[in-house]
């Protein structure tokens, strides 16, 4: 007898009628698990894995049935789709297969829950226990640690493959260029993560205690890309969190993505929604600091060029009422002198004396005064000569300084300001030098990452 052949369809449709439909032991049944990856469509559906420790079955709960949930759940998925997750549930439905896939699932008429899944209480738990240690840091900020304005050496502990690392060096990069970063391979996820961030983390404060090593971080990223519940619990295990609080280097946690949240997030000194944040928020945009910098430069010379024209215009006004104040004592006294001449007249000789007697004797009395305001007025020029003596730039070369200037006559400032080739004019004491730059070099130069 010939064997007899079913087409795929065929076999798959008899399996749905025979085994599923038809199938009164498994029609309405509840089935009990804990609430994984619960994501909702623009459709109002709902999508979950419902599972224990030994199997997971994939579960739907269309938008029409949520009103058959029972309170508690619905105030559950009310304050947020992912905080069901780790909810331990029981649901009512019946089983389907989908012919296409050839995958079957649960579709969910009623939820009603039983109770907080393990990890769930577990991670309620310690959160609890963090919080009553005041190792809570998410919820009372002023126990952060400030972070560094601008940090010279970065350490990452995170998964060297993957985009996570690539991405965050990507923005560093793009935002400061001078920084060192250095990465620990940890393993994010899975068997021996734990125990591999812990070590990440504990090698990078290690290097603050060794005096033979001069690599030492500023800030200490520990980071993981997106993913599930699941994937993400390796950042609630109490060493990893414990060993996060206890870092002598700030932390920055970034975990997953802006919804996650993890108990690294809330002992860690920041909490970066995701790594491409952590790498915005450790270091500040070099052009920025630039920009800030010539403008402190611009107005600190436009002060002293201020400060130097005033002077310069008080030591005028002095000088200008210095060389008159001879001419102008000489010119009263001859207006005296015509005055008394003319009032005179005709008077006898016997007056005329008398009066040029009182002339010589104020002649005699103002001749110290003038004297005495020349001298005064030659010790505020001596003052204003040595006030604008301070504030002269060029002051400096008399102690043995330099000053060089680029091409296009400016100060130069930073090493970082001059490129092979250019032409340099060094202005010393007694002269100046020219010169051409060979090569660049930094007094204190990093180790490039």
């Amino acid at each position: 007898m010939a064997d007899r052949i079913y087409s795929v369809t065929q076999l798959t449709r008899s399996i749905k009628r025979n085994l599923l439909e038809n199938n009164s032991k498994i029609a309405g049944v509840w089935i009990e698990g804990e609430v994984s990856g619960n994501k909702v469509y623009a459709s109002g559906h709902r999508y979950f894995t419902l599972k224990d420790s030994d199997a997971s079955i994939n579960c739907v709960l269309f938008a029409y049935c949520v009103s058959g949930c029972d309170e508690r759940y619905r105030a559950a998925l009310a304050q947020g789709e992912e905080k069901v997750n780790g909810l331990k549930v029981q649901v009512q439905g019946e089983l389907d297969l989908n012919m296409t896939r050839g995958q079957y699932s649960f579709k969910v008429a009623r939820v009603r829950l039983s109770g907080l899944g393990d990890k769930m209480a577990a991670f309620n738990a310690l959160k609890a226990k963090l919080e009553a240690e005041g190792l809570n840091k998410l919820d009372h900020p002023e126990k952060r640690r400030a972070l560094p304005l601008l940090p010279k050496r970065i350490a990452i502990v995170t998964s060297p493959s993957g985009a996570v690392i690539h991405d965050m060096c990507d923005v560093i990069n793009r935002r400061f260029p001078n920084v060192e970063i250095r990465l620990y391979p940890a393993k994010v996820q899975g068997e021996g993560s734990v125990a591999s961030l812990v070590a990440g983390i504990r090698f990078f404060n290690g290097l603050l205690v060794r005096p033979d090593v001069s690599w030492k971080p500023d800030v200490l990223i520990v980071a993981r890309g997106g993913g599930s519940a699941e994937d993400l619990w390796s950042f609630n295990e109490e060493p990893v969190v414990r060993e996060v609080a206890a870092s002598k280097i700030p932390v920055i946690s970034a975990v997953g993505h802006e919804s996650d949240m993890t108990l690294c997030d809330f002992v860690a000194d920041l909490r970066a929604g995701t790594p491409s944040i952590a790498g915005e928020r450790v270091v500040p945009v070099k052009a920025d600091l630039e920009a800030a910098v010539k403008s402190w430069a611009d107005r600190m010379d436009h002060a002293v060029r201020a400060a130097v024209e005033d002077r310069l215009q008080q030591l005028d006004y002095l000088a200008h009422r210095l060389s008159a104040a001879p001419q102008k004592g000489v010119a009263n006294v001859e207006r005296r002198l015509a005055d008394l001449s003319y009032r005179l007249g005709s008077a006898p000789q016997r007056v005329l004396r008398e009066s040029e007697r009182k002339l010589q004797r104020a002649a005699l009395r103002l001749e110290p005064q003038m004297r005495q305001a020349l001298q005064q007025a030659t010790a505020r020029l001596d003052q204003c000569r040595k006030s604008l003596a301070l504030l002269n730039p060029y002051q400096v070369l008399e102690r043995g300084y330099s000053i060089t200037l680029d091409e296009e006559g400016r100060v130069v400032r930073a090493a970082g300001e001059v490129r092979k080739g250019m032409r340099l004019t060094t202005r010393l004491k007694d002269g100046q030098v020219e010169s051409v730059a060979v090569e660049r070099r930094s007094v204190d130069e990093p180790v490039a990452s």
